[in-house]
């Protein structure tokens, strides 16, 4: 690689560490009372697939240690946002599901970022971020890989 290459790539990830940082306190921001980036996180992609997952599928799905997993677990369980149930077929694991009011406190949740990303979006011009959402996806799959 290239010195050019190299700067290149160092300033790509500089600008994704510097976006992923303010998007997250932004996110903080008007999130729910009481809601994660982490909660949320785990609802809506619990809401999108609309079928149990266990706890280590999902630590896998979001790049997480079991324990980091399990600790918002039990904090959406103490909440009430999910349901926790032993595997049948197999007694030693678990299977998590979004519950009723999972599903409220995700949507609420939806509805607090909506305004922000959605103006964000907007100043950006919808042209580019079409045209960054193909370069981001596959970042993200080169990085997982």
């Amino acid at each position: 690689m290239s010195e050019t290459s190299q700067h290149l790539a160092v300033a790509l990830f500089s600008e994704l560490l510097a976006v992923d940082q303010l998007a997250r306190i932004a996110l903080d921001r008007v999130l729910p009372k009481g809601m994660e980036l982490s909660h949320f996180s785990v609802l809506n992609h619990l809401a999108h697939t609309q079928s149990e997952r266990s706890p280590t599928q999902l630590a896998q799905t979001f790049h997480l240690t079991r324990g980091a997993m399990t600790n918002t677990l039990n904090r959406l369980e103490w909440a009430g946002y999910i349901h926790v149930r032993p595997d049948w077929d197999d007694a030693r694991k678990k299977m998590v599901s979004i519950s009723p009011s999972g599903v409220q406190a995700r949507d609420a949740a939806v509805a607090a970022i909506s305004p922000l990303v959605s103006d964000v979006a907007q100043k950006v011009g919808e042209d580019k971020v079409r045209a960054a959402l193909p370069l981001l996806r596959e970042l993200r799959l080169k990085l997982s890989d």
